[in-house]
This record gives structure tokens, sequence and C-alpha cells, in this order.
């Protein structure tokens, strides 16, 4: 893997190319950005084996083996800095702004790399002429050192790295709107299309840039809110396209004005949008003063409420009644909505009651229980907290059942697009008082879309489903105004081509976003139900359109190269606990044990796995990695079994203790087995993500398992001796008394 970055032809990111410069610069930088994060994925796996190093005990045997394996640890760490140092120095180069902390950082990652390259060369230990030489066993304060001087260094680099991405991303924001500027104001439709060409050559890159940030974020929330951004910037650059040859076509024509200004203004936002989001400030100093949804606010209610349990006096009654009071004040978006029907209203308001009279007794019993310490009333105080807790989840059911209902009454309702196509006919047909009945029915639906989106963002559970329920909202009330405009637009001039294609445009965008409110109705029901964890797919992501063949190129793509690099960082995890599930290994004294050595192969099955996700090792092919999955499945199930044997042993606390960890190794065991054998139509990549995450928990269960039956062992080997160390005590004074016995005898015989 060639990590160092090649200078490249003139005018193609050669030297002296700033960033976002221009469309060479942004394919040079890129091409950086990726090679830093290959060598970053290259080095952390290393890190984990220079703590296996540093944690070495100077008084184990130094077999040739281990001092091969030090050795060969300390050269790959030395080669991984080496590649990083090449890349670090040609963003260097690139950047001169940044050259000189760079170049610093780079000089201590490599002085680093070889003072751990020099301290781990062991090989030359068993030669007498070597007394002198320094090591990692005679110096592991330098290897120490050297470990966090590099940790801080490539630290250093990255973030530097990361400074050039973001101001990448804000160089070609701005070369988006200078260009932007221009479009609103051209005049004639020759001048348009040389501009909007170069807009989207501009929009491709930023795609690209935006892209890979969005990917490279860990905030769940922040990449919700990028994938929303992206998505109005997406399907927005089509409706400029039409709304823009609209205008030119119709200048005088008030409602194609008032269309295209709103494309424009909805990018802008966006576009603002991401820049806050990489650089994680608002303008003037703004916060996000978004309301709490309903679920958020009872989540925190309940942590308060339980947290009694533990301590009387966390916080008063009034700041808890308060806390209530906000939370049921939110359920009004619920009693006072139009669509709610009579019975929810009436079943929401109940349960609101009920909670706020548990809260009063609960109030009652904690008063009580700060002056009188007794069981009795700890008892009833949890009985207290536990109604409270149930009252809640029953008017979370309830307000979730409201909302789920109406998305899926009107989803199901507004299915064929009734008033959408009765807009077309109307502009078609040039029939005014067709457009003003129907531009009202559907100003009504709008409304009943935008207010269902407002009452399931109160019931999703999830931040980033929150997100996305404020962007189908968004969407839905701009979409819906647009399509109204560009309606109107068609019928004052019923034979423009121009104009059809434009509400065709708009329609296809209000359709798209009717099917992602689908999908999102189904993810938040899954969460609700427990189906799913704790990260989603982004249904803001771009979708195709259908008129979009005009800008094939500015389509964001859902490539093998994203799932790939999913891949790789889940293959770089399972790469750690393979380490991590070694050093267990390690502590035993019997390496022949049963869970030991089934344990051992799960680690190497696992390390060929994770191999398999960098494209090394011998696993080849999609066949060999289930093949090899299903070894590592069986491995598994026989950890299991040897564990279960190892637990007959144990005391009935300690036996509980450890079954506990063997029923979470078995039915991942299981599922694991099943994902192999099941077919996966063209979605290969996927199916590789759910294995790979599906042995990272089982190797992460198995580094718990090791870990625990090594305690129970000794702690099992201490009871058996101390018992050995008794009964031979007790042998020995039964001896003696016998023995005194016999000479007593002997001595009375005697005197006879």
């Amino acid at each position: 893997m060639a990590m160092a970055a090649s200078p490249g032809p003139a005018g193609v990111g050669g030297a002296g190319a700033m960033p976002g410069s221009g469309p060479s610069s942004f394919g040079f930088d890129s091409g950086l950005e990726i090679k830093t994060r290959s060598v970053e994925q290259t080095l952390l796996p290393l890190v984990s084996q220079i703590t296996t190093l540093i944690n070495h005990k100077d008084n184990t045997k130094k077999s040739d083996k281990t001092l091969q394996a030090i050795q060969r640890v300390g050269q790959a760490v030395n080669l991984a800095v080496g590649r990083f140092v090449k890349v670090g120095e040609a963003i260097a180069n690139e950047n001169w702004d940044l050259k000189e902390e760079i170049t610093i950082a780079c000089i201590e990652a490599k002085q680093a790399g070889e003072t751990i390259a020099a301290l781990t060369d062991v090989s030359t230990l068993h030669h007498p002429e070597s007394g002198g030489q320094i090591t990692i066993f005679t110096d592991k304060t330098g290897v120490i050192k050297a470990a966090r001087l590099l940790l801080s260094s490539v630290t250093k680099v990255l973030l530097l790295a990361d400074r050039v991405v973001i101001k990448q991303i804000i160089t070609s924001r701005n070369k988006v709107l200078a260009t932007m500027e221009r479009l609103e104001k051209v005049n004639s439709f020759q001048e348009f299309v040389q501009i909007f060409s170069q807009f989207g050559n501009e929009m491709v890159e930023f795609a690209h840039l935006t892209g890979d940030r969005q990917n490279d974020l860990k905030d769940e929330k922040k990449k919700a809110k990028m994938a929303a951004a992206r998505a109005v910037l997406e399907k927005c650059t089509m409706m400029l396209l039409t709304a823009s040859k609209t205008c030119l076509r119709h200048p005088n024509c008030e409602s194609a004005h008032k269309n295209k200004e709103g494309v424009f203004d909805r990018m802008k936002v966006a576009l603002d949008k991401v820049i806050e989001i990489v650089t994680d400030c608002k303008p003037n100093g703004e916060t996000d003063v978004a309301a709490v949804s309903i679920f958020t606010g009872i989540k925190e209610f309940k942590m308060n409420i339980e947290a009694l349990r533990e301590n009387l006096y966390f916080q008063s009654k009034e700041n808890l009644s308060a806390t209530l009071e906000a939370v049921l004040e939110r359920t009004e978006d619920f009693t006072d909505s139009a669509y709610t029907s009579h019975e929810h209203r009436e079943r929401i308001l109940d349960l609101s009651a009920h909670v706020r009279a548990e809260l009063q007794q609960l109030a009652s019993v904690w008063m009580q229980a700060q002056s009188k310490r007794t069981k009795s009333i700890a008892e009833e105080l949890e009985l207290s907290i536990l109604k409270i807790s149930h009252g809640l989840n029953e008017l979370k059911k309830e307000l979730h059942s409201t909302a789920t209902q109406l998305a899926a009454d009107l989803l199901k309702y507004h299915a064929d697009h009734v008033v959408l196509k009765a807009l077309k006919l109307t502009g078609v047909d040039g029939n005014l008082e067709g457009l003003a009945e129907y531009a009202c029915k559907f100003s009504e639906q709008r409304e009943q879309l935008v207010e269902t989106c407002r009452l399931l963002r109160h019931v999703s559970g999830t931040e980033p489903l929150e997100i996305t329920c404020v962007h189908a909202e968004e969407t839905f009330q701009v979409t819906g105004q647009q399509i109204i405009s560009a309606a109107e637009t068609l019928t004052l001039h019923p034979s423009s081509k121009i104009a059809k294609e434009n509400l065709d445009v708009f329609c296809e965008a209000w359709e798209s976003q009717i099917s992602d409110m689908s999908t999102l109705l189904r993810e938040i029901n899954d969460v609700f139900e427990g189906r799913r964890g704790e990260k989603y797919g982004y249904l803001s992501l771009p979708k195709p359109m259908k008129n979009n063949a005009n800008l094939k190129s500015l389509k964001p793509e859902k490539s093998d190269s994203e799932e790939k690099a999913k891949i790789a960082k889940l293959g770089l995890k399972l790469g750690l606990l393979t380490s991590d599930a070694n050093c267990e290994i390690e502590k035993w004294e019997n390496q022949e044990n049963e869970i030991v050595r089934y344990g051992r192969n799960m680690s190497r099955t696992a390390y060929s796995l994770y191999l398999f996700t960098r494209g090394e090792g011998p696993l080849k092919t999609s066949q060999d990695l289930i093949n090899q999955l299903e070894v590592f499945a069986e491995e598994g199930l026989k950890v299991a079994s040897s564990a279960q044997a190892f637990s007959k042993q144990l005391k009935d606390d300690d036996k509980l203790m450890l079954l506990l960890e063997i029923n979470k190794l078995i039915p991942l065991c299981h599922q694991l087995q099943t994902i192999t054998k099941t077919p996966v139509q063209n979605q290969g990549l996927v199916k590789v993500d759910k294995c790979i995450t599906k042995t990272r928990s089982m190797m992460a269960i198995l580094v718990q398992l090791l870990s625990l039956c090594f305690k129970l062992l000794k702690k099992l080997q201490m009871e058996n001796n101390r018992w050995v160390s008794v009964t031979n005590k007790d042998s020995v004074d039964v001896f003696r008394k016998r023995k005194a016995k016999e000479e007593q005898a002997g001595s009375m015989a005697g005197q006879i």
C-alpha cells in the first residue's frame, strides 16, 4: 500500500498549488486525506502492540520466538511512522501556513519511531558481546517516553491535517456561493449554461469533500445534520437548474421568480449549515435552542427520579415537579393538534393527570424518607418510583401510537398523489380556478405532513432520527410552497415545456420525501420496539431523481468505497481486540487448557478476518471469508462449552457470574452461523459488514470471558491449596496424638 503522496504533474496538485484553488487541488488534497486516514489505521493496531511491549514482564523467559516478535513490532511501528511522516510532509509542502508546525511534529514522530525500533532490536541479546546494548529489557522507560512522544506528534499532525480539510471545505463553499451569486444575476440563456457548468464542477468538489467529512464524523448527531444538509444541496441543484431556466424563459412571471428565489435561499442555508458542522460554531455566537423532544424529556426525568434511590437530596421537590411539567406541557403538541383523534387526546390527558398524581405521592414518601430511614419507607419509595416510571412508559406508548398511526394513515391516504397529479393537470390546462382549488387542498395536505413530522420527532427516540424528522418537516414546508408557485407558473404559461419540466422536478422531490417518510416511520417503530441498535442509516441521504440526466456527475453515490471504508474501520477494532485476547491468553500458565486453546483459535481466526478487511492475508474471496466465519462460530461454541464445564467446579455466586458471560457468547455464535448461511443478493459488502460487526462483539465477550475464567481459576486454586494445607495440618495433629497415646500405653505397661 503506497502511502507517500506523489507530487503529480503540473497543474494537478503539483508543488505550489494552494488548497481549494481549483478542481486540481481538490483531487490531490482529497488523496492526501485518504492516505492520512489509511496510515492512521495502520498505526492504531500497533498502539496495542506497543502497550504489550511496555507491559512485557522482564522476568519472563526470553525465547527466540518472543525476541523475534518484539523486534517485528518495533520494526512495524517504525515503518508505519515512516509512511505517516511522508504523508505529513506532503501536506506541509502544500500548506505553507502550517508547514513549520507539521514539519516539527513529523520530525518528533520519526525520532520516536526510530527510538522504538532501536530499543526493540533484541536480536543480539544471545551474543555475549552485546552485553552493553540498551534494549526494552534494560530501558523500559525509554520505550514509554518514545511511545508518548509518538502519540503526541501523530495526534498533532492529524489535527493540523484536519484544519487543512476544514479550510478546503470553507474555500469550496465560498466558490459555490460566488458562482451562485452570478447565476442569480444572469440574464442570457447562453451565459447561464456556461456559469452553470462551472457551478456543477464546484458542487461535485463540495460533495466529495463533505462526503468524506461525513464519513469521518464520530458524533452521530453531527453526521445526521451533515447528511440532511447534503441532501438539500443535491436535490436543490436540479431544482436550481429548472427554476432558473423557467425564469429566463418567462422573465416577467412573478411566481417563477418566487420559485427560483426559494431554491437559492434554501441552498444558502444548507451551505451555512455545513460550515457550522465542520467548524463546530454558529455565526454571531448563536446557540442551538431546539426544543427537547418529549421522549428525551421523559428519559431525563426518569433518570432524576431513579437517582433518588442513591441520594435522597439529589434535587428539590420543586425542580422535579418543574421538570415533569415541562415534559407534560410538550404533550400539548398532541392534544392541541386538529389531527389527533378524540380517543387519543382523552387518553393522553388522563395519563398526564395520572403521572402528576403519582409524582405527588412520590414527593410525600420522599419527604418521609428524608426524616425516617426505615426499611418500610425505603420499600414505599421504591414502589412510588416504579409506579411513576410505569405511568411514564404508558404515556410514551400512547404518544408513540398517536404519532405513528397518524403518519401511517396519511401515507396510505396520499400514496397515489391524487392532489399532486390534479395540480399538474390544471397547470397544463391553464385552469386558474382549478389551480386555486387544488392549491388549497395541497396546502392542507402539506400542513398535515408538517404537523405529523413534528409529532414524530417527539417519539423518534434517538437524536439522529429527531434530526431526520426536522429535515422532513422543513422539506415538506418549503417544497410544498415551491410546488404551488411552480404550478402557478405553468398555469399562466400552459404551453411552456420548461415550466412543465420545472413542476415535474419539484413533484418528484415531494414524492421522494414521502417515500423517505415511510422509511422514517419504519425506523421509529423499530427503535421503539427495540429491534434496532444505536446506529442508524440516515434517511436524508441523497436519492437519485428521474430528471437528473443532465447532472449525473452531481449525484453522490453510496459507493462500494464508502462501504469498504466502514468495513475497514470495523476490522481495525477487531484487530485491536485480537491483541487484547492474546494478552489475556498469555497470562495462563497451562497453555493447553481447553478454554485457552479454543480462545487462541478464535483469536487467530479473528486476526485473519482483520487482515481480510485490509485486503491482506490468506483469505482472498468471499467464500474464504464465509468458511472462516463458520470456523470462528464453531470455536466460539467450543469456548462456551469448555467454560460451562469449568463452571461446575465453582461456588454458586462465581458460577452464576461466569454463566452470565457464557450466555452472551452462545447466541452471538448462532446468529453468526445464521448470517453466513443466509444468501444476500447484490449486497455482499452489507453481509461482510454484519459478519465483522458480529465477530467484533464476540471477540469483546471472549476477552471478558478469558479474564474472568483466569481470575476464577486462580481463586479456585488458592482455596484448594488452603484446604490441602488445613488437611495436612489435621493429619499431623492426629498422628502426634496417636503417637503420644502409644507412648503413654507403653509407659504404663512397663510399670506393670
